[in-house]
């Protein structure tokens, strides 16, 4: 299976769908890099919450749109969740260092990162979220043989 999807009636639900594909990527050893897609509102730190909630990170979670990147160091690897919508240029991620992020078994959720493009690594999962029927739906494609692992631990309908 190398893609998933489903409809998310609420915010519950969304961070439900957040904490199974954090179980999934739980599974999948090596850097995991995830494109999050979506208009603003669509959900896409609330599914970050969701992941990071079952790797044990039970505080708060908020988007980094002014610091670019905000680090969770957790017990079983680090995340990184970056928010690129503010970003002028891709080549000021060269400036914050960017490479060093992707350099170990760690996890980079990314929103907005059509902006980093040429800068950034290919992503392993592109995750999409859109509004819709007063829900979302969340599409994740695989776009490497690590994505496609990841996906196929996830179950058919949460």
């Amino acid at each position: 299976m190398t893609e998933w999807s489903e409809f998310l009636p609420d915010e519950a639900a969304t961070v439900a769908a957040g904490e199974l594909i954090g179980g999934a990527m739980a599974q999948v050893k090596g850097l995991i890099t995830v494109h999050l897609q979506g208009d603003l509102g669509a959900g896409k730190t609330t599914l970050t919450r969701g992941v990071l909630r079952h790797f044990g990170h039970s505080g708060a979670v908020k988007s980094p749109t002014y610091t670019l990147v905000e680090v969770y160091q957790l017990p079983e690897r680090d995340l990184y969740h970056f928010d690129l919508y503010r970003l002028g240029e891709p080549e000021e991620l060269e400036y914050m260092g960017i490479r060093d992020y992707f350099a170990t078994d760690s996890i980079s959720l990314i929103e907005w990162p059509s902006r980093g493009e040429g800068v950034l690594p290919a992503p392993d999962v592109i995750a999409t979220l859109k509004v819709q029927d007063g829900g979302r739906i969340v599409k994740l494609e695989a776009s490497s043989d690590r994505g496609a692992a990841l996906i196929a631990r996830l179950p058919e309908h949460p």
